[in-house]
């Protein structure tokens, strides 16, 4: 091809080629932008995340808290009212007692650290379709889904035998015997109220209404080889 000729088309050219090359760095340009954009979005829904998760736990315990509970509620009603032939539903309210002595004796912060490390202990006693949390003060709520009378029961003798045979990380508490002198206990009681979904209603407030006021003192009698014995 004569210079002349091989000038001429480079001069042509030159325009396409400058044109290419500034195309390819915008996009490039573009990629980083939506790649920045992108972890940023990524960080925003962590954030979002970890704000719902903070938003439904119970600060002292880590467990969920009342907002989520009724949340909880209401979504497993709802789900039994979809299929009312199949579905039923057991809530335990669990109320422990002898907190008042500890804070007396230890103060509240060690309360505190004992109330968390017995409600997450509580909560291995349950399975991963259930919901426990943190109902207020030293109540706890229990959702039960697909669960009959029979089963919640023996879930209420499980988790009130756990309140009252969870060693407390205390200085000096007392080792206290049960009604057959063997097993001492830490001290703490239970008591649990029981609300079933259709036999107590079909709304939030019947069910937790039937579970208040059904709940009566633990009796867990225990035989000499420390096996419960169901009573409720």
């Amino acid at each position: 091809m004569p210079p002349v000729l091989a000038d001429i088309l480079a001069a042509l050219c030159l325009p396409a080629l400058l044109a290419t090359g500034v195309l390819a760095r915008g996009r490039a340009r573009v990629r980083v932008r939506l790649a920045a954009q992108a972890a940023e979005l990524a960080e925003l829904r962590t954030g979002r995340t970890e704000l719902e998760r903070t938003s439904c736990t119970d600060a002292l315990t880590g467990v969920w808290n009342y907002r989520y509970l009724q949340l909880a509620l209401d979504r497993e009603i709802a789900r039994c009212k979809r299929r009312p032939a199949e579905r039923v539903l057991a809530v335990l309210l669990l109320e422990i007692e002898g907190f008042a002595e500890i804070r007396r004796e230890h103060g509240y912060q060690r309360a505190g650290a004992v109330l968390r490390d017995l409600a997450q202990r509580l909560a291995m006693e349950v399975r991963e379709e259930d919901v426990f949390g943190r109902y207020g003060g030293e109540e706890f709520l229990v959702l039960l889904p697909d669960t009959d009378e029979a089963g919640a029961r023996t879930v209420a003798d499980r988790l009130a035998w756990t309140v009252r045979r969870h060693p407390l990380a205390l200085p000096s508490v007392p080792v206290l015997p049960d009604e057959s002198g063997s097993l001492p206990g830490n001290g703490l009681t239970a008591k649990v109220g029981l609300g079933l979904l259709p036999k107590d209603g079909s709304h939030a407030a019947l069910l937790l209404r039937a579970a208040d006021k059904s709940l009566t003192a633990e009796r867990h009698p225990v035989d000499t080889q420390g096996k419960l014995q169901s009573s409720v």
